[in-house]
């Protein structure tokens, strides 16, 4: 049942902390060195590093609800090594350039809980890795690939796992293998985005909110309070780019839906495991991930409806009842004992993917224009290492720093195509996960190895291989 779930109220992870005192808009014109269009993580992260390099810089973060309202406040707290596009970097600027920023984001698992730790963040972050299972001959196999593929991009200390070692660390119905790595942790991704920003207004970034940029251009930021004039003007809206003049099709508005438990019981935890409290994901197309929650819930999510006509994104999270359905009825097939369990909790919100799902930083070093985003999901981390390389490339160009190893990563200055117009796109993405979701039933059927050539389709037509 879903009457008695709260559902939107932007995400359990607020109504757990609490929904922040909202700060003044913009009073009107304004200027500053640098002007950040939004005040999620990528844009935090980038103001943190920015002032840390160069205190006397004005700085100034522009943000259309209040700090962290988008993805940052609503994702599943996986702050993990995963980066959108690896491979393809690795086709167009070679294997080596690839392990650089696979070896990058490793690292920056550990600074994201490091910078936590000084900043005084407790963010409930738990280094427990990142456990992905296989529950399918098929998923098995693509398991198995998955596993010798990160090998071969230098992540040497991950480990695979049989049927009897998945269960000994978490008990999912007919698991049949996993896959860990160790650089994951589980973390609440309001607290960190509260702390993070309370610790960039403490360096002393000015941040306003109840702020809508509309449009941005070279040297300024333009709102509905008054236009802020910048040397340099870096986009860090992620799902919410499409709302601004000229970049409907610029990165795809995807969504995602998740759910949260009531606290369960000593019993259930008792009969499921997860001690370890690893992230928890799996190996079908149409993938879920989960948390076990500092307060003992499970945090699940997956795609629902994956995408809203013409780039609209939701209103506060709200999520419709077959979407809740559709998560309970995977977190009861993963967890059995779970059958009676109460969802307290639904939401949704947006992730930004670009037509190659490729992730990536850019500078133009002709108009003072940045951006970085198309995180494609993994943004907790993904946004912190974009963050650095945008102060890395602003402090190159304005001179007051060399090039390093960041501003040398192949996902610096990657272009990529526009999305197509409606319909076109609408119909592609629900056909995509329509196609998704009918290859993974077909392998839980078949019980062969192979996998299913309806999934090969859609990412042919996806453009993600």
């Amino acid at each position: 049942m879903t009457s008695s779930v709260v559902n939107g109220g932007i995400s359990f992870w607020y109504a757990d902390d609490g929904l922040p005192a909202v700060r003044e808009p913009l009073p009107g014109d304004a200027t500053a060195d640098v002007v950040i269009v939004g005040g999620g993580y990528t844009g935090l992260w980038t103001a943190y590093y920015l002032k840390k390099a160069a205190p006397f810089l004005r700085i100034t973060v522009l943000e259309q609800k209040f700090c962290g309202y988008g993805a940052s406040g609503r994702n599943g707290g996986w702050l993990y090594n995963g980066v959108a596009g690896r491979d393809r970097y690795a086709k167009l600027y070679g294997h080596e350039a690839a392990v650089r920023l696979q070896k990058a984001m490793n690292e920056t698992v550990a600074e994201v809980v490091r910078v936590a730790d000084d900043e005084g963040i407790d963010a409930d972050i738990v280094r427990g890795g990142v456990l992905e299972v296989a529950r399918t001959p098929a998923q098995l196999a693509r398991l198995r690939a998955f596993h010798e593929h990160e090998l071969s991009y230098g992540e040497t200390d991950r480990e695979l796992y049989g049927a009897r070692e998945t269960a000994e660390r978490i008990r999912v119905a007919d698991a049949v293998g996993s896959a860990w790595t160790p650089h994951g942790a589980r973390l609440h991704p309001v607290k960190l985005v509260k702390g993070l920003a309370a610790a960039v207004e403490k360096l002393g970034v000015t941040i306003f909110e109840s702020t809508p940029v509309t449009e941005v251009r070279a040297g300024r930021a333009v709102t509905p309070y008054g236009t802020v004039r910048a040397s340099y003007v870096l986009r860090c809206t992620e799902g919410f780019t499409a709302s601004l003049k000229g970049q409907r099709r610029t990165w795809l508005p995807m969504n995602s839906s998740m759910v949260a438990t009531e606290p369960l019981s000593e019993e259930q935890w008792a009969a499921i495991g997860w001690e370890g409290r690893e992230t928890l994901g799996d190996m079908a197309h149409a993938y879920m991930y989960a948390q076990r929650t500092a307060d003992g819930r499970i945090a699940l999510g997956g795609r629902g409806v994956p995408y809203r006509f013409g780039s609209r994104t939701d209103n506060d999270g709200r999520t419709q009842p077959e979407t809740v359905e559709a998560l309970r009825d995977i977190l009861v097939d993963f967890f059995p004992a779970l059958a009676g369990v109460r969802i307290t909790h639904a939401w949704s919100g947006v992730l930004g993917v670009p037509r190659d799902w490729c992730a990536s930083v850019t500078l133009d070093r002709a108009t003072g224009l940045g951006w970085a985003g198309g995180y494609v999901g993994s943004g907790v981390a993904t946004s912190h290492l974009a963050g650095r390389t945008l102060c890395d490339l602003v402090q190159l160009d304005s001179g007051q720093g060399r090039a390093t190893e960041l501003t040398e990563l192949p996902w610096v200055g990657h272009k990529v195509r526009k999305w197509e117009p409606e319909p076109l796109r609408w119909l592609g993405v629900h056909g995509m996960y329509a196609t998704y979701r009918s290859a993974d039933r077909r392998e839980r059927v078949s019980h062969s190895a192979a996998p299913s050539r309806l999934a090969r389709l859609a990412d042919r037509v996806a453009g993600r291989h």
